[in-house]
């Protein structure tokens, strides 16, 4: 049987566009002599619908999205997720359902067995697990029809299981010659090496081919790589799509042979996709077709104006340049030289005169030669403001340029530099930036040199740096990633050579700055920790041992 894997873009809701995206793959798929097309978890709501699910309006315009779905579909089998209905009204309305249709007729239907409750996920928040795990016959085919996190829970795999139940291992038991896995699986850096790793072991543990259709595109903060796949009894790979795009392969359960397309080649390149993908979504899928960003002559601004001049096109972002009388020769011309690299328009706006106003009312005894943390964030709140009035005046998203790392230890200014409708690297630590923009130039020199070379500065006051205030990146950023990324404590962190002193700095300054973040924009998820949903701490709390 020759099976299509169809990786879709869903939009939230939006059911005219899933509808429309889900009929135009299945006449491709059929054009292409398939059998069967299947797609990914929830596709035709879009994946996370989070608390739309409480509204009945929602559910049933998906279900009626399906039946206009098997009535119009005909001559090929079509899988795909949906929300379901819970007929007994026990524990939890809805479940997290597959369906596998054909001419009209309902074939099949499975319910998502294992109900994730971490990181991003709150599935049991809305969904009842399903208690089933049976085996369906289609063109000669014993179909076992998993849902993402059902094929999560093999006791070779994980040392610790989350579940009583391994559906996949049930389903084998029942006599399946094929495994389904529908997904919407979260992209961070390195998961999919470690998925591609768990479904291969799967597929050579039970001998069987497995195929796994994934989501793909940006909702919100989650991103989804795609990378679409079919696996062979032996656990190679048979069939893959693209990352962070669309895209639709075939596998042949007879020759056990399909289509194998490119993805990234290294890390970061897959991270450098991601974050153009989650830009583009977040900024159309919310309505907005153009962005501003608020250049600074450092490295953070120009990464997020390239990033987004890959997202939206040239034509559709606009640079502001804000100096103040602290800012360097260096970056007016390095900020010149960025848009020009570019092709973006800059404008430039002075800010020493509002600065002055600012000053005479709240700060009389104001002393040019050393600004307080006052003065400073005075300066960048002002930015801020002109930002946000640039956008309310042309109708266009604000996104913000503050890192990982700053965003950690509280260095950004609530209702400054934290102004803005996504936070768009706020998910990527300082070094981890650098690293990009080397990558960005490898072929040619879009992001000015002296923009990486230059100690980093907020240039709020003379001659300042960064590290006036911190300690050097190289250091912060593998301490958060231990306390934030891997749940480390100080003792663990020091045992690994950390100064003591500076741990514990750091760790103080990330848990005394929850407040800022949770009023910050929306970022872009690249980390297996990210600040945001993922990360649910209390804000007035005191972190204090025993």
């Amino acid at each position: 049987m020759k099976i299509a894997i169809a990786q879709i873009n869903p939009v939230i809701g939006d059911f005219h566009h899933n509808f429309k995206s889900i009929y135009a793959q299945t006449v491709q798929a059929k054009k292409m002599g398939c059998e069967l097309v299947v797609f990914s978890e929830l596709v035709l709501s879009g994946y996370p619908p989070r608390d739309l699910l409480e509204k009945k309006e929602f559910v049933k315009a998906n279900l009626n999205c399906l039946k206009k779905l098997i009535k119009k579909v005909e001559g090929i089998g079509v899988i795909c997720g949906y929300i379901g209905e819970n007929p007994e009204n026990l524990d939890k309305p809805l479940f997290n359902s597959g369906v596998l249709f054909e001419n009209g007729r309902i074939l099949h239907i499975t319910h998502k067995r294992l109900l994730p409750t971490y990181d991003v996920f709150d599935e049991r928040r809305h969904f009842a697990p399903g208690t089933k795990s049976s085996v369906f016959y289609y063109k000669g085919l014993g179909i076992g029809l998993t849902i993402c996190e059902d094929a999560w829970n093999d006791k070779d795999i994980f040392a610790k299981q989350l579940y009583p139940v391994d559906p996949v291992a049930l389903l084998i038991q029942a006599g399946a010659d094929l495994i389904i896995n529908i997904s919407a699986s979260v992209y961070y850096m390195g998961k999919n090496r470690f998925r591609s790793r768990m479904l291969s072991a799967i597929a050579k543990k039970y001998q069987v081919p497995l195929i796994f259709c994934n989501q793909v595109g940006g909702n919100d903060s989650v991103l989804y790589d795609g990378i679409s796949a079919a696996f062979t009894p032996n656990g190679d790979i048979a069939a893959q799509a693209k990352d962070f795009e669309p895209d639709l392969v075939v596998f042949d359960t007879q020759s056990l042979m399909g289509d194998i397309h490119p993805i990234s080649s290294t890390e970061k390149k897959a991270v450098e996709k991601a974050l153009i993908m989650g830009i583009h979504d977040y900024v159309i899928k919310c309505g907005f077709s153009t962005a501003v960003v608020g250049l600074s002559g450092g490295i953070d601004s120009a990464m997020t104006l390239y990033l987004a001049v890959r997202a939206l096109g040239k034509e559709n972002v606009t640079a502001i340049f804000m100096p103040s009388a602290y800012t360097s020769r260096e970056n007016f011309e390095d900020t010149k030289a960025l848009a020009d690299n570019l092709g973006v328009e800059l404008s430039t706006i002075p800010i020493d005169e509002m600065f002055k106003t600012f000053l005479k009312y709240l700060v009389p005894d104001f002393k040019k030669e050393s600004p307080g943390i006052t003065e400073q964030n005075i300066q960048a709140r002002i930015r801020g403001t002109l930002l946000m009035g640039f956008s309310n005046k042309n109708g266009c998203m604000v996104l913000s340029t503050g890192n990982k790392s700053e965003l950690a230890v509280g260095y950004c200014t609530l209702y400054g530099d934290m102004n803005g409708g996504l936070a768009v690297i706020s998910d990527l630590p300082k070094t981890l930036v650098y690293n990009l923009a080397d990558l960005i130039n490898q072929e040619q020199e879009i992001i000015p040199a002296r923009i990486i070379t230059k100690p980093p500065s907020a240039e709020l006051k003379p001659d300042q740096t960064d590290q006036d205030d911190l300690p050097p990146y190289e250091i912060i950023d593998p301490i958060l990633k231990g306390y934030i990324e891997e749940a480390k404590g100080i003792d663990d962190l020091v045992k690994q050579g950390y100064d003591p002193k500076i741990v514990a700095d750091v760790i103080t300054r990330v848990d005394q700055n929850e407040y800022k973040r949770n009023q910050a924009a929306p970022g872009l998820k690249i980390t297996s920790k990210a600040f945001g949903e993922g990360r649910r701490y209390p804000i007035a709390k005191r972190l204090r041992p025993v």
